[in-house]
């Protein structure tokens, strides 16, 4: 019997379903970055899945890298987003919203000619990054400084109070995908010598800091963590992977979580050195809450769920196309498939908020 469309209760929350809406930029929030009805609608009409998460959520200027994609650093950021969370409270589903920081996946054009930072001065290879001034090839990030790293800590902090103001039902840190936080948790981005360097103790630090100043502002369980072992999006990837991320996940469990947000599938490549981590070898270390993702179908997703090796199933790119994405897959309706990307991240309703539910 399928457990998909069984409740789940993190903490205080109550989930209709175990079924998650994945965070997925699409740029809607325009140049102010903050958020407006249209984007208030598109969550809205995905509100049967049993937790949503927003969209990744810059948590200060510096942290910019996508353009039109929304921030959480100013209280005016903040009063955008109470459109989104007053919409999905009527309708009984809670929604995270995931604190984002790009890092070296950014350009100078994104800050009047300052080079992006990262852990260290290594460059990410790989295609162009659309910029505000066009099309333009990645460049070398400069290393954040000591007291820098220390604002950056202090940024996400200010993030989760905002969050709170803004009526969210709690964060997710996104460590994942090759983002800042990734950056420090790779031995292939981080070749610091400081104390954020070097031993996977040391890579730890930066999340460790993060997560536990966002601590201060939410309960426990109210916080989730976004992680990539497996991942290469973004040129990344380290031999030691293996070894890293069983450290990072064994630390992880001792904070009570919400949920730990684990993309498992290889959807975005896999470097190849050793097998793949996966659900079965994380539930072994890491005893809460557990959201699957990567690539999931229907019957991927209820393995997961029937050998517990996961709780809760996360779908990116069919919730593009179907936002009644929980009602086609408890009714074994069809999908529309999500293969036309034109109209993704423009700046209408098109492509947005115009799927259709299922009418038969």
């Amino acid at each position: 019997m399928s457990k998909l469309f069984d409740q789940l209760k993190i903490g205080d929350l109550t989930l209709k379903n175990r079924i998650a809406m994945a965070p997925m930029t699409r740029g809607r929030a325009g140049d102010s970055r903050i958020a407006n009805e249209l984007i208030a609608e598109h969550y809205y009409q995905r509100a049967s899945a049993g937790l949503i998460i927003t969209e990744a959520t810059v948590i200060s200027e510096q942290g910019i890298g996508w353009i039109g994609s929304p921030g959480i650093y100013t209280r005016e950021m903040a009063e955008g987003w109470k459109l989104v969370t007053k919409k999905l409270a009527e309708a009984g589903t809670p929604i995270f919203v995931q604190l984002w920081h790009t890092g070296r996946a950014s350009h100078s054009d994104f800050h009047n000619g300052a080079l992006p930072v990262s852990a260290s001065a290594v460059r990410l290879e790989g295609d162009a990054i659309h910029t505000p001034l066009g099309k333009k090839e990645y460049e070398t990030p400069r290393p954040l400084t000591f007291d820098e790293i220390k604002q950056t800590v202090a940024d996400y902090k200010q993030a989760a109070v905002y969050a709170r103001e803004a009526g969210f039902s709690g964060v997710e840190v996104h460590g994942a995908n090759g983002y800042l936080i990734n950056q420090f948790l790779d031995s292939k981005t981080n070749k610091r010598t400081d104390e954020y360097g070097g031993s996977v103790e040391n890579r730890f630090r930066f999340l460790k800091e993060v997560l536990e100043a966002v601590l201060t502002v939410w309960p426990s369980e109210r916080v989730a963590v976004r992680l990539s072992p497996n991942g290469v999006f973004n040129d990344m990837g380290s031999p030691d992977f293996r070894e890293t991320y069983l450290y990072v996940i064994k630390q992880l469990s001792a904070y009570n979580l919400g949920y730990l947000h684990v993309m498992d599938g290889l959807a975005f490549g896999f470097h190849g050195q050793g097998e793949p981590m996966t659900l079965h070898e994380i539930r072994e270390i890491y005893k809460g809450i557990i959201m699957g993702n990567c690539g999931y179908t229907k019957d991927i997703a209820e393995e997961h769920l029937a050998k517990a090796e996961a709780d809760l199933a996360a779908f990116g790119r069919p919730y593009i196309t179907n936002p009644d994405l929980a009602e086609r897959l408890q009714n074994n309706w069809p999908l529309e498939p999500a293969d036309d990307m034109s109209n993704w991240y423009t700046s209408g309703a098109e492509g947005y908020t115009d799927y259709p539910v299922y009418s038969g």
